[in-house]
């Protein structure tokens, strides 16, 4: 038997587009079964009133840590920049986006 990669992505974080147009941002370790649940009603409170759901873009992370940390960062972002992020990651790895636009969490959380 196979032993996994040490530096395969086992954390996603994704971003949704509610049939309301508003976002959801959350993580997850299995992004197409989340945003299945999240259509069958099954996924956060928030998105059960805003169906259907779709997905914008996900970035893969190493660790849970890392996933909700960015997750944490996206959130405090305002909408606009938000979209300037899942725009480019029309054009590059959406984790390069992130990692590159915010980098000073990344910074801070290396040395927490």
């Amino acid at each position: 038997m196979e032993s996994q990669v040490a530096d395969a992505p086992s954390f996603y974080l994704y971003v949704l587009e509610c049939a309301d147009g508003t976002w959801y941002t959350g993580y997850t370790v299995d992004v197409a079964e989340r945003v299945r649940a999240h259509n069958a009603g099954a996924g956060a409170k928030y998105t059960r009133s805003r169906l259907p759901v779709r997905l914008l873009v996900q970035a893969a992370y190493a660790t849970k840590h890392e996933a909700m940390s960015a997750e944490y960062r996206f959130k405090r972002l305002t909408r606009r920049q938000k979209e300037r992020l899942v725009r480019r990651a029309a054009r590059e790895p959406f984790e390069q986006v992130l990692r590159a636009l915010m980098p000073a969490a990344d910074a801070g959380e290396a040395s927490a």
